[in-house]
């Protein structure tokens, strides 16, 4: 069992926490910037099914081409960006927690809207079913995932997450919980804050 490995009580399941702290940074596909990896599926080797990652675009340029994968990425940081397709659409991710899905073949091209920016980065093969959204967090939430992997990163806030067991972590902003084929409860720890955007996917093998 790793550091950030919480085996659960009672239960024949467990609830990885994957911090901020232990990110690994990699360089892009195309060597046009940064990405810190946080988990990817299998652990090791390429080509993977499915990896999230946190990628720092400090200028404007192409992104890498990801055939064959689903590519779900969200606004963590700055003053937004536009991606521009070969299509003549244009995606605009302006506030944080923005979200945009696309073929990763699509390779758009980033303009960044007023400086360096930061993202998350979910892809997954297309052999696999995969769904994401961004929540906004009002009180508390519970979310399951009876038949799948679930993935909950923290956007902005820190979080108390709480599994069916009764179980309780406390999720930072940017830390990661991975849930296998259970349900959770999430709540926000600041009381004076409305909303708190977290990112929720869930990945079926």
């Amino acid at each position: 069992m790793s550091a950030n490995e919480v085996v659960l009580p009672n239960t024949g399941d467990c609830l990885q926490i994957i911090r901020k702290s232990s990110f690994k940074a990699v360089p892009w596909k195309n060597g046009g910037g940064v990405t810190h990896e946080i988990i990817r599926n299998p652990a090791t080797g390429d080509p993977f099914q499915w990896r999230m990652s946190v990628a720092h675009i400090d200028g404007s340029g192409p992104f890498s081409d990801f055939s064959g994968y689903r590519r779900h990425m969200v606004l963590l940081q700055g003053q937004g960006l536009t991606l521009r397709f070969k299509t003549g659409d244009d995606c605009l991710l302006r506030e944080v927690g923005d979200l945009a899905q696309f073929d990763g073949a699509a390779t758009p091209h980033c303009d960044l809207l007023g400086g360096p920016c930061v993202d998350l980065n979910l892809m997954v093969a297309e052999s696999l079913r995969a769904e994401a959204r961004v929540l906004r967090l009002t009180g508390k939430s519970a979310m399951a995932a009876p038949s799948a992997r679930a993935l909950i990163f923290s956007i902005e806030a820190p979080l108390w997450l709480e599994w069916d067991g009764g179980e309780t972590v406390k999720l930072e902003p940017w830390d990661l919980a991975v849930v296998q084929h259970g349900g959770v409860l999430l709540s926000a720890i600041d009381p004076d804050i409305s909303a708190c955007a977290v990112f929720f996917a869930t990945i079926n093998h």
